[in-house]
């Protein structure tokens, strides 16, 4: 478990307005019909859908007023709160999938939520790595990572991925500032258990949150790359589920969301359509026990049970290769994939 620093200094006040509805919240099809969570007591809303024979009709004036109203218990409740969304898989590397998710993280902050990113890129350093004749080398799901690969790592993440998603963030109408672990001591690192093996990968010896809270009092969206240094300044590669686990706990976060490509929780691994929509910390663990829970899910599971088990309020492994899963998982009361309550 990391280290949390905390010397926070004092808030600020700042305020959004927003002159016309975010075309973004209003739905390609006026049709938006998802089966109900089972057994939770989240706030509903009931997206209804226009008669069947208009589905390919613009929505109307009314209908785009009613979605924003029945938006408005979800705005109430998350308004003021911070959300660590963790970006990865598809989503980063389908354009339709990286816009959708930039769209929603500025809306979200538009309506007053308090949004930070993680993101990793792993796609992204395969692809350096073979331009340079590189193997790119895994043992137990983790990057092999010597000092030529860290130094790609570094360059890729900090350099190429991060500044990417922090331009088209500001292009869509938010700010966005770019960080990694680096940057104001945010993150310390240590070497993992089995660094023999692995290389310059790490794990989180500490957090200290403190170059954040100004950031997002002010209404920044802070984008952070997964990576980091250790007390001598040695940078490591850091899982980015792992990240946004740590740093949603320091910041005492309200959600911790973990973009992922599968549906979520599966009762059955081998059946999409045994979905688990919410599960609490004893029976997720169940589900490890019992082998349903098994290969890469293991570590995001864990990862959110290590945040719950330090304050953040739910975490959700997502769909993140439905388009806008951000607005369905916060937006609505059917989700987009698995919520884990403590």
């Amino acid at each position: 478990m990391a280290t949390v620093t905390t010397n926070a200094p004092p808030k600020t006040s700042f305020s959004f307005s927003v002159s016309t509805p975010p075309k973004h919240l209003i739905p390609k099809s006026p049709s938006l019909h998802f089966p109900p969570r089972k057994n939770h007591h989240r706030l509903g809303l009931s997206i209804n859908a226009a008669a069947a024979e208009t589905r390919n009709a613009p929505p109307s004036p009314d209908y785009r007023v009613e979605i924003l109203s029945e938006s408005l218990p979800f705005i109430q409740k998350f308004r003021g709160k911070t959300i660590v969304v963790k970006y990865g898989g598809a989503a980063m590397t389908s354009p339709e999938l990286k816009a959708s998710v930039v769209s929603d993280l500025v809306l979200l902050a538009c309506v007053g939520l308090r949004p930070i990113l993680v993101h990793g890129g792993g796609p992204d350093i395969n692809r350096y790595l073979k331009q340079l004749n590189i193997p790119a080398e895994f043992r137990d799901g983790l990057r092999v990572t010597d000092a030529t690969t860290m130094e790609i790592v570094s360059m890729v993440l900090v350099g190429k991925v991060n500044k990417n998603l922090v331009s088209l963030i500001n292009a869509a109408g938010a700010t966005a500032v770019g960080l990694s672990g680096h940057d104001g001591r945010l993150l310390t690192a240590r070497p993992v258990p089995n660094s023999a093996q692995l290389g310059f990968v790490g794990e989180v010896a500490r957090v200290d949150p403190n170059v954040l809270r100004p950031l997002v009092d002010c209404g920044y969206i802070p984008v952070i790359a997964s990576v980091a240094a250790d007390e001598a300044g040695q940078a490591y590669n850091i899982n980015a589920d792992t990240v946004a686990g740590e740093l949603a706990a320091a910041l005492g976060a309200e959600k911790l969301i973990l973009l992922t490509d599968v549906a979520g929780i599966l009762e059955d691994k081998d059946d999409p359509g045994s979905l688990v929509k919410e599960i609490d910390i004893k029976g997720v663990k169940r589900m490890i026990e019992d082998g349903k829970v098994a290969g890469g899910m293991i570590p995001k599971v864990k990862c959110c049970i290590r945040s719950l088990a330090q304050g953040v309020k739910t975490a959700s492994i997502i769909d993140g290769r439905r388009q806008h899963s951000l607005l369905h998982e916060i937006m609505s009361d059917e989700g987009a994939g698995t919520m884990i309550t403590g």
